[in-house]
C-alpha cells in the first residue's frame, strides 16, 4: 500500500502543513514523492525541498496518482477540482477530500466519483493551521471502509493524531464538521463580548485571560490570545490564521443545515453579522475569523483596532 503513488491538491493554510507532513512520512517508507499542485505553484516551494514533485495542474494530479488528498478553500474550488480530476479518468482511484464543504457538495462529489468507478472520502479536519504544521490534526472520515483502510496508515500519526470514522455517508462528517464549527464561532463571539464587558468595566483583559485559562483550558485560551495578541485584526501586510471570509462561509453552511432541519443557531447568526460587519469595515486587509471582536468593540464605543494593533501597524 505504501507504494501507491499519491497526490495533494491545495496549499492553503492548512494544506501545506499537511501536505509537508504526508511527504516526511512517504520519505520514510520509500514511497514514491508526493505530487502536488496549487493555483500558486511556487506557494510549494518548501514542500519541493522535503522532496515533493510540483506539477502544474490537477488533471496531472489525477493521471500520476492512485490516491489523492486535496484541501481547497471552499465549495466551487472543490468541485472545479473533482471535474478536473475525471478528466484524467478514475477507476480503481481514490479522492480523499479534507475541505470544509456543505454535505450536499460532499455527497455530490461522491457520486461523481463513483459514477467513474473510484471511491471518495471526506475527510475534513478539525484544527488550525499550527496544527496542521504539528501533524495533531483530528480528521473526520466518512465513505467506503476498504478506502478509509487503505487511506488510514497516512493520517493516523502522520497528518493527524486521531481519527473519528462517521461510517460510509460522506455527509455525516460533513455534518460533524459543522457542529464543531458551531461551537468554534459561537466560542470567539462570546469570548469576544467577554473582553469587551471587561474593559468597558474596568476588569481589564489580562485578568479576564487568566481567568479563562484557569477555567476553561488552553484551546479558549488560544481563542482569547487571538484577541489580545492583536491576531483579530493583522497587520495590513499580514495573514491571518484562518481567514473571516472562509469563517463566513463555514457559518452560512451551518445556517443552511440548520433551517433544513427545522432549527436555529442564533449565536452563529450573530457572530456571523459581527464577521460580515468587521469584512466590510475593514475592507482591503486580512482579518481573522476572530475579527467579529473588532465589530463588538465599536458597537460599545470603542475603536475597531486595540491600542496593541494600532502601535504594531505604525511601526510597519
Amino acid at each position: 500500500m505504501s507504494q501507491h503513488q499519491v497526490g495533494w491538491v491545495g496549499l492553503g493554510s492548512m494544506g501545506l502543513g499537511m501536505s509537508k507532513n504526508l511527504q516526511n512520512y512517504l520519505s520514510t517508507t520509500s514511497a514514491p514523492p508526493l505530487i502536488y499542485t496549487n493555483r500558486t505553484l511556487s506557494r510549494g516551494k518548501d514542500l519541493e525541498a522535503l522532496g515533493a514533485t510540483p506539477v502544474e495542474t490537477v488533471k496531472e494530479v489525477a493521471l500520476k496518482s492512485k490516491i489523492i488528498f486535496s484541501c481547497v478553500s471552499n465549495d466551487a474550488i472543490l468541485q472545479q477540482t473533482t471535474e478536473e480530476i475525471l478528466s484524467a479518468g478514475f477507476k480503481g482511484k481514490i479522492f480523499v477530500d479534507c475541505s470544509t464543504v456543505h454535505p450536499e457538495t460532499s455527497v455530490k462529489v461522491a457520486a461523481q466519483i463513483e459514477a467513474a468507478g473510484g471511491e471518495f472520502v471526506a475527510a475534513p479536519v478539525f484544527g488550525a493551521s499550527a496544527m496542521a504544521e504539528a501533524g495533531k490534526l483530528i480528521f473526520v472520515t466518512a465513505g467506503p471502509s476498504s478506502a478509509k483502510s487503505r487511506i488510514t496508515p497516512y493520517l493516523k500519526d502522520v497528518m493527524g493524531r486521531s481519527i473519528i470514522d462517521m461510517g460510509t455517508e460522506v455527509s455525516k462528517s460533513s455534518l460533524l464538521k459543522i457542529a464543531g464549527n458551531i461551537c468554534v464561532i459561537s466560542f470567539m463571539e462570546v469570548i469576544s463580548e467577554a473582553h469587551v464587558f471587561a474593559e468597558k468595566t474596568g476588569l481589564g483583559s489580562n485578568i479576564l485571560e487568566t481567568m479563562i485559562g484557569d477555567m476553561f483550558g488552553p484551546v479558549l485560551e488560544s481563542y482569547s490570545k487571538r484577541l489580545t495578541t492583536g491576531a483579530y485584526a493583522p497587520a495590513p501586510n499580514g495573514k491571518a490564521g484562518f481567514g473571516v471570509e472562509l469563517a463566513m462561509k463555514d457559518a452560512k453552511h451551518a445556517l443552511s443545515c440548520a433551517k433544513v432541519a427545522g432549527t436555529r443557531l442564533e449565536v452563529s447568526e450573530i457572530a456571523l453579522a459581527h464577521m460580515a460587519k468587521a469584512n466590510e469595515f475593514a475592507a482591503g486587509r486580512p482579518l481573522d475569523s476572530s475579527s467579529m471582536y473588532g465589530t463588538i468593540r465599536m458597537d460599545a464605543g470603542l475603536d475597531f483596532f486595540t491600542d496593541l494593533c494600532k502601535e504594531r501597524d505604525s511601526k510597519k
